[in-house]
């Protein structure tokens, strides 16, 4: 049986609720052999980050060449990419590998408001990486620093999908979890939209959500599904994970990264 391969390239997350030990837990549960490349070490907790240690590019470079060169990379996604270096790195190596599914979560900042992203690096996402993208995954904040847009409303997700598909990424997920009302993302293949919507379950325990979101999306891509079943399944695995919370910690706690599982037994 031919085994479906997922590459996370991200930050640690000491806390277990985001960055690759988030990603590997997705991978894992829907049933995907997952991979790292480890960009920076985090230590944070629920509470806030409290250090950032980027490792040496070279470092970067032969995690994903040992892994791609050997093992294979159905998909990959990316996260933490904190300076433009390491961005300018890891689009040299996707596409000196010739890997082909590729989920960008543009990482920006911190469930607690730590920068994770640093204001030069903003450009370099844009000019190399997003042109690689199959999908990429910004949130309401994200989107309005990618764009320059204020979004408060659905046309306002829309013509942010819109601009960033502009950058060249093939596929645009707008996520709405920070609009009021109903918890609506929104998928833009540069052509027609396509909303998918769940009732909102209020909670402080969504630290993670984005990592989470995209690794599920990276993982269905690895598997063969297309980007919009792919999206589907990501939207009701992150729906699982917030609701069966696990209430760890005294902050923005991890989300239930086994509840997806737990369910479709």
């Amino acid at each position: 049986m031919a085994v479906s391969r997922a590459l996370t390239i991200a930050g640690s997350d000491s806390g277990g609720g985001a960055g690759i030990q988030a990603d590997l837990k997705t991978f894992t549960v829907l049933g995907v052999f997952g991979m790292s490349a480890l960009t920076a070490v985090t230590a944070q907790n629920t509470l806030g980050v409290h250090g950032i240690y980027n490792l040496p590019l070279e470092a970067i470079e032969k995690q994903i060449d040992a892994v791609a060169s050997d093992i294979g990379v159905d998909a990959v996604k990316t996260g933490m990419l904190s300076q433009v270096p390491i961005i300018e790195t890891v689009a040299r190596k996707i596409k000196e590998n010739n890997i082909q599914n590729l989920v960008v979560d543009p990482v920006m900042v911190a469930k607690g408001g730590a920068r994770l992203l640093e204001q030069d690096s903003q450009k370099a996402l844009i000019e190399y990486l997003l042109p690689l993208a199959t999908v990429v995954t910004p949130n309401l904040p994200e989107a309005e620093v990618l764009t320059g847009l204020t979004i408060r409303t659905v046309d306002d997700m829309k013509e942010a999908a819109k601009r960033i598909h502009d950058f060249g990424a093939k596929h645009v997920v707008v996520k709405g979890g920070h609009l009021e009302g109903d918890a609506l993302d929104i998928l833009f293949d540069g052509s027609s939209f396509e909303e998918y919507v769940v009732e909102r379950f209020e909670t402080t325990h969504t630290h993670g959500t984005g990592c989470t979101f995209s690794a599920a999306i990276t993982a269905e891509l690895a598997k063969g599904r297309s980007v919009r079943e792919a999206v589907a399944t990501a939207k009701e695995f992150i729906t699982c994970a917030i609701q069966d919370t696990l209430g760890l910690g005294g902050g923005h706690g991890p989300t239930n990264h086994w509840a997806y599982g737990n369910r479709r037994r």
